[in-house]
């Protein structure tokens, strides 16, 4: 049975690093130490607990389902001993740090503009990164350390956050929530009247997702009402989805907020759904191990405040947890 008494903390931190980084000589970087003095770290917390945390393979280690279940309550004991001993603050007038963002072209089209200039504003010497995002469940994305943030919809990432609760390893905001129009270019035969549902499944359609996905909520709110459409096109950018819309007749199903970030506003019109779909929650997602540091907390403070800036009327940065329906997925 462990002793905690005598438990060596450092091998706490060992272990929250190797799970951070999924490899020892990463791990070893990290805590600046060797990485033999590492592996001898973890035989030392492996023989305390009574058992092997990790399985060694060719790629790395992969923690045991002991390990995935400390991993939490370590990180979070880890980071609340880290605050009362050492806060902290992040100044952003002298520290250089390199932030990045993972998002879909629409997300950043939308709020790139109010992050960036809020950040000229204070004059701060960060520096922003904009990955490209192509999936609706970033957990990996966040869990290997290449994004400090994933902003988007992530409805099944979000529930299952929920339904972990203290046990999960991403932490989520919502940012603010909006809905789905249906778009098409000005002068469209369907343009200057009520969309019918029989005018909506006889016209043809332009699918837009940034994650590729095929087949969208909006074909499964038809097909639950035994309806369907034809889908012409697919495309996975906000901006290439404008151009074709104001060159031909197709209809597609978009976030009333980000029609900006199609380029062609002006030329668009926007109609009400004939059928139901829930609200679109717009979230960012990050990992437990950077919930504490201060630049990360000063990073995710002003995304509030450009989701804040964001021209939805129906816009409420307050940083609370999503409460409302389950978000779907963005684009139809």
């Amino acid at each position: 049975m462990l002793n905690f008494r005598t438990l060596d903390l450092n091998l706490l931190r060992v272990f929250d690093a190797l799970m951070a980084e999924g490899s020892l000589t990463r791990a070893a970087q990290v805590l600046a130490i060797t990485q033999p003095a590492a592996s001898h770290a973890l035989r030392r917390l492996h023989s305390a607990v009574g058992e092997a945390l990790f399985v060694r393979h060719a790629a790395g280690m992969t923690p045991t389902p002991k390990a995935e279940a400390l991993w939490p309550q370590v990180r979070s004991a880890l980071a609340s001993l880290q605050l009362a001993l050492a806060p902290g603050e992040f100044d952003a007038q002298s520290q250089q740090v390199t932030f990045r963002l993972a998002m879909a072209d629409g997300i950043a089209a939308l709020l790139a503009p109010a992050l960036v200039t809020g950040i000229e504003h204070e004059r701060a010497l960060c520096k922003l990164r904009l990955l490209p995002l192509t999936t609706a469940e970033p957990q990996r994305l966040l869990q290997q350390g290449d994004a400090d943030l994933a902003l988007g919809y992530f409805p099944d990432t979000i529930t299952a956050l929920v339904g972990a609760g203290s046990m999960a390893t991403l932490r989520h905001a919502r940012l603010f929530d909006t809905r789905y129009v249906c778009v098409m270019r000005r002068g469209h035969p369907l343009a200057e009247r009520a969309l019918s549902l029989d005018a909506y499944c006889a016209a043809t359609h332009l699918l837009t997702s940034s994650t590729g996905r095929g087949l969208s909520h909006v074909d499964q709110a038809l097909t639950a009402l035994g309806r369907q459409r034809r889908v012409a096109m697919s495309v996975n950018q906000f901006f290439t989805a404008g151009r074709v819309l104001t060159r031909s007749d197709l209809l597609s199903v978009l976030p009333q907020v980000l029609l900006p970030a199609t380029g062609h506003e002006h030329e668009l019109v926007a109609r009400e759904l004939p059928f139901e779909l829930g609200p679109i929650q717009l979230s960012m997602v990050w990992h437990m191990r950077r919930d504490a540091e201060p630049a990360q907390r000063w990073l995710r403070e002003r995304v509030r405040r450009a989701a804040g800036a964001s021209p939805d009327p129906a816009a409420a940065a307050d940083g609370s947890e999503p409460r409302s329906p389950t978000p779907q997925p963005p684009g139809g």
